[in-house]
């Protein structure tokens, strides 16, 4: 067992994303700092659909839009995107400022108003890990190559043990991710949204259909900050303490 005084160490980060827009494409990191609110500009804004307001779920999504992921947002100062001016490189229209009501139009014709919220707009926890083992483990089970974009995590790990799901063991404990300790809330319940190709926008209900029969719906994990601090690639992952 690799225990270090920081605790047991279990993994290394292999890939980093931010979503600045919800739904849309994902930046690809390097490294990045992590606030009280996840990772610094990651999903700050949000499309809502007209009419939908009262609904449970009122956002402009993959599930409306399977290519919004073709969708690429960037910061105008990558340094600072907690004040940076946001845009939007489109499949049509080039680069619009994230205001521009062109892109509004040509995302929904039917109607959508953007919002922006500081803290955050996410569907449960404000960060989202997976394994490799996992998603290798689901391809098996599928019987076809599943890029890691279609589940849409921040924190990629290549875990050191070799079991299938290693990350379901870690719910309940705080981890230590480079400078950030984050607590492992829950697994990730999943949606229609890790059907669709990020590549293609083609769906393959297959895969959600597997994860709902063997893995109660569930892949990958949610979790919270417990300090803030800054995550880089190939930064170690331990499980520091029970939470």
């Amino acid at each position: 067992m690799d225990i270090s005084r920081n605790g047991k160490h279990v993994g290394r980060v292999i890939g980093l994303w931010r979503y600045p827009v919800k739904s849309m494409g994902g930046e690809a990191l390097t490294e990045v700092d992590v606030s009280w609110h996840g990772l610094i500009g990651d999903r700050r804004w949000a499309f809502i659909r007209n009419g939908a307001t009262l609904s449970g779920f009122p956002w402009l999504t993959l599930r409306e839009r399977g290519d919004m992921s073709h969708y690429h947002p960037s910061f105008v100062e990558p340094a600072r995107p907690d004040k940076s001016p946001l845009v939007v490189r489109t499949p049509a229209s080039g680069i619009l400022d994230i205001g521009d009501p062109a892109l509004a139009e040509e995302l929904y014709p039917s109607g959508v108003r953007l919002i922006k919220q500081d803290r955050g707009v996410f569907d449960t926890f404000p960060l989202s890990l997976i394994t490799t083992r996992t998603i290798a483990r689901l391809a098996e089970t599928v019987g076809t190559q599943l890029d890691v974009r279609r589940f849409r995590p921040n924190i990629l790990v290549e875990a050191t043990d070799e079991v299938d799901f290693p990350e379901d063991a870690w719910v309940g404990c705080v981890l230590r991710v480079g400078a950030t300790r984050i607590r492992v809330d829950k697994r990730d319940g999943r949606c229609v949204v890790i059907t669709i190709d990020p590549e293609t926008a083609k769906r393959n209900p297959a895969i959600l259909r597997a994860v709902a029969s063997d893995r109660q719906g569930c892949l990958g994990v949610y979790g919270s900050t417990v300090e803030p601090g800054s995550i880089a690639l190939n930064d170690p992952v331990l499980i520091e303490s029970p939470a």
